[in-house]
């Protein structure tokens, strides 16, 4: 007895996810565009996908659609003969290598596995879903330029040191920026590191907890938010043809007919004098920030002659 059509639809989807043609977060046909290819009814093409959402094969995203749904980790017993962490460094490699010529939008298992020669399904060996992978690529990143054994003197120079860091990984790694999330942090124990840093170059120095550890991540996040514009404007010169400063020029005549008109007139004062660059917002922001630090550490130096305890080497 023949199968009905919704049972043909899903089992030609089924065996294209089976064998890695649509892989973990590749969009699946939807009920529209399954209508127009197999010639059914809408009911018939949802009942479809209803079928593959109730095998676990498939689930709704809003905003984007019916993606194919990731296997999630495999148990410990299932996954410890196959799992080699010298061919997970190797699909990191080849992940942060994607994410740094073409940005993270199209990176993919089924696109990784395709780099490296191998099947879709045997990525999910050695990395249980993107996510992990994100997070794995974020880590490589920040490992690729450690933090010095031997910290130089001073609280400040300390500081300093790790924000140049942060920002060269940012520029060498466009991406990088925007896959973090202060709000949910990803456990990168290289990331986690220039914290650390931070919080030993402030100890000491008189601060309590609350205050070091503000000023630890408030460091981080200034350095991120600075860079977090890298991969867009890299992503829409590459699509546009135009550079950034391209773009700026064409505003000229705009800018110049809005500023012309009176409203703003301290912004109109120092516009023309006013060189803003991404290095200079990122070393203005800086500065102002050690700044605030340096009087919050002076007030509570204590008002005796003698001298602060030493802060920790990092």
């Amino acid at each position: 007895m023949a199968q009905p059509p919704y049972a043909q639809i899903a089992g030609e989807l089924r065996r294209r996810i089976r064998t890695g043609e649509l892989a973990p977060g590749d969009r699946v046909p939807s009920t529209r565009a399954i209508t127009r290819r197999w010639g059914v009814a809408m009911a018939t093409a949802g009942k479809a996908l209803a079928t593959l959402r109730h095998e676990g094969l498939v689930r709704a995203v809003p905003g984007v659609g019916t993606v194919v749904a990731d296997p999630g980790p495999q148990p410990r017993s299932a996954r410890s003969s196959t799992d080699d962490p010298a061919v997970r460094a190797r699909i990191v490699r080849a992940a942060v290598a994607l994410a740094d010529a073409e940005g993270t939008a199209g990176l993919t298992m089924r696109r990784i596995a395709a780099e490296l020669g191998m099947p879709t399904m045997s990525l999910y060996r050695h990395v249980a879903n993107k996510e992990q992978l994100i997070a794995l690529m974020v880590d490589a990143a920040f490992a690729s330029e450690p933090l010095p054994a031997r910290p130089p003197e001073g609280w400040r120079a300390r500081l300093e040191l790790s924000a140049a860091i942060q920002w060269r990984l940012y520029q060498d790694h466009p991406w990088l920026a925007a896959a973090l999330n202060l709000r949910r942090p990803l456990l990168a124990p290289h990331g986690m590191r220039h914290i650390e840093w931070a919080l030993a170059a402030l100890d000491g120095l008189g601060l309590d907890a609350g205050t070091r550890m503000h000023a630890a991540v408030t460091l981080f996040g200034h350095v991120r938010g600075q860079a977090i514009d890298t991969e867009p404007e890299a992503r829409a010169a590459q699509t546009s043809g135009i550079t950034g400063e391209q773009w700026m020029d064409a505003q000229h005549g705009r800018m110049t007919a809005l500023l012309s008109q009176g409203r703003l007139p301290h912004f109109a004062s120092v516009a023309a004098e006013a060189d803003l660059t991404p290095a200079s917002l990122y070393e203005f922001g800086l500065t102002a920030l050690l700044d605030g630090l340096a009087a919050r550490i002076e007030a509570a130096a204590p008002s005796s002659s003698a001298a602060p305890r030493p802060a920790t080497p990092g």
